[in-house]
């Protein structure tokens, strides 16, 4: 059977394989890899996932894509091998569930994803003998992740970029006390800067010798993996067929494309709730049909969030027909009347967010951190247009509360426990570059670095 395509979201560069989507990162027209086709899964496979453990879950979602790409037993292997962890769904009333995906090496749900990444990539580059350098722009857990996930992977190099004044200690000592294969550079500017320093590097035939790609999620390998838990989720809560309610705090958009992959591939969702921060160009895109990125991005209490232009957008709007191009210009647009019945998104203000986690600590005995807050109220948001009718719901929680002890305590009056990982990590010392948000700067820095 041939291998499953994935074509760029700008239309302009060849159809490639999975392999190809994965090692390049981003297309060469400068647009985002997606499938050409979803694969389907029939009901009663998935169905079948409600007695299955997480890894088998995600071998029999992920070899769907890796068909003449990767030997079976091996996926199996690196499926078992990546998810050895817990994925806990919290009760929290009638059929709400909060799901938390922060129980990894860097407590965070960046885990799910560059675990599997690294582990594919570094495959693939031991089958070439090649070597890749792979860069990553974060706005809190991305690069701790990514870090993390390809530390000591033979043949890959990782630079991670973060804004230095937008990432909390926890998140920013789990990334620079790293070494051997990974550097960190600090940038004095916002994540969109850091981002769109990545994206220019990969389009610059001045930097064709050096082989780069990137773990962000404009990586279709990204975006694979994050589907898993929306399919497991849904095994362990809802019947057979009966359709699910998730809401997703959304910062770039990668973690509930997820979501949508999951739908496409047939799972049943009544709703995916994108819930932002002040970073509102989505909600007000869906509501009247005008797309406008904000410049700069503001600076929000779920950091991890704080994105003014979210790249993923542009396979939301290809899987609803439309074409936007990397700098968020629509060339054709989307079906606006199919994302709204499949889609909703509200903007949750700080105040909002830290009042949320006061309510739902006092109410449940919940922690939640700012960016699962920002999920809550806006599936509490969704509710208000639309009733829930009895069906499961999962709120997910993206981050570990410890990341952000001072905003918790400043909001609940008290810290939270401290992972084991992170009590380690805490202890190191850090090493890490620092720059000014200037794109010359960082081709200077790479090319230096390479030699």
């Amino acid at each position: 059977m041939a291998s499953l395509l994935f074509r760029s979201t700008n239309g302009q560069s060849p159809a490639v394989n999975l392999r190809e989507a994965f090692l390049r990162g981003q297309a060469p027209d400068r647009g985002l890899y997606f499938p050409d086709q979803f694969p389907a899964l029939k009901p009663e496979e998935i169905a079948a996932f409600a007695k299955l453990p997480y890894h088998e879950i995600a071998f029999r979602v992920l070899s769907k894509y890796t068909e003449g790409i990767i030997p079976t037993k091996v996926l199996a292997g690196i499926c078992r091998d990546a998810y050895n962890f817990d994925i806990p769904l919290e009760h929290v009333y009638d059929r709400v569930h909060v799901m938390r995906l922060d129980q990894g090496p860097t407590a965070s749900f960046k885990d799910f994803a560059a675990r599997m990444m690294a582990r594919l990539m570094g495959r693939f580059l031991q089958e070439d003998g090649k070597q890749l350098t792979i860069l990553t722009a974060t706005s809190g857990d991305t690069g701790a992740a990514v870090a993390h996930a390809f530390h000591k992977v033979p043949g890959t190099r990782v630079i991670v970029l973060f804004p230095v004044a937008e990432v909390s200690v926890s998140q920013r000592k789990l990334m620079t006390t790293l070494s051997d294969n990974v550097r960190t550079v600090a940038v004095d500017g916002k994540f969109d800067d850091c981002q769109a320093m990545v994206k220019q590097a990969f389009a610059d035939p001045d930097l064709k010798g050096i082989p780069l790609s990137s773990a962000n999620s404009i990586n279709i390998g990204r975006l694979l993996p994050q589907s898993v838990y929306y399919f497991y989720a849904a095994s362990r809560l809802a019947k057979a067929g009966e359709p699910i309610v998730f809401s997703v705090p959304s910062g770039n958009f990668g973690d509930m494309m997820g979501g949508v992959v999951a739908r496409q591939m047939g799972l049943p969702v009544k709703k995916m709730v994108a819930s932002v921060n002040d970073n509102d160009a989505f909600p007000r895109f869906l509501a009247n049909g005008v797309y406008q990125k904000i410049v700069p991005s503001r600076n929000s209490v779920s950091n991890a969030m704080n994105v003014g232009h979210p790249s993923n957008l542009a396979r939301l709007v290809a899987v609803y027909g439309g074409r936007m191009d990397e700098t968020g210009k629509i060339h054709q647009m989307p079906d606006l009347a199919a994302m709204r019945q499949d889609l909703f998104s509200s903007s949750i203000s700080d105040d909002r967010t830290r009042e949320t986690i006061r309510e739902v600590w006092n109410s449940y005995k919940l922690l939640l951190e700012a960016h699962g807050a920002v999920a809550w109220a806006g599936f509490e948001d969704w509710q208000k247009t639309e009733p829930l009718n009895g069906l499961p719901a999962v709120i997910l929680e993206t981050a570990n509360p410890a990341k952000f002890p001072e905003e918790i305590e400043q909001t609940i009056g008290f810290a939270p426990d401290v992972p084991e990982v992170m009590i380690a990590t805490n202890k190191l010392p850090e090493d890490f570059d620092r720059m000014r948000a200037d794109y010359p700067t960082f081709k200077q820095y790479l090319l230096g670095q390479h030699k």
